[in-house]
Formats: structure tokens, C-alpha cells, sequence
């Protein structure tokens, strides 16, 4: 798991932006390949599996 913080680190913000049509909403995660915006837990669990 790696954590980034989009507030200090661009790259991140513009991978945020790039997959919420522009905004940046916390948390975005990736998960096998999938980007969830501000998911459930549950659902990153079942990506994860």
C-alpha cells in the first residue's frame, strides 16, 4: 500500500484529477488496476481478493 498526499505531491493530484473528471476527492484508490473514488471499504476488499 503506498500513500500519497495530493495537497504536496502534484503527480498525485494530477492522477486524482485525471480519473474524477477533474476534482480532487479524497480518498481516490486503486485497487487491481480499477481507481475508486471515496469507496466503501467493502469494495476495495472484494478489488483486493
Amino acid at each position: 500500500m503506498e500513500r500519497r498526499n495530493i495537497w504536496e505531491d502534484e503527480r498525485a493530484a494530477a492522477y486524482v484529477r485525471s480519473v474524477t473528471g477533474g476534482d480532487e476527492t479524497v480518498p481516490t484508490v486503486e485497487v487491481a488496476g480499477q481507481a475508486q473514488v471515496n469507496p466503501r471499504a467493502r469494495d476495495v476488499l472484494a478489488l483486493a481478493r
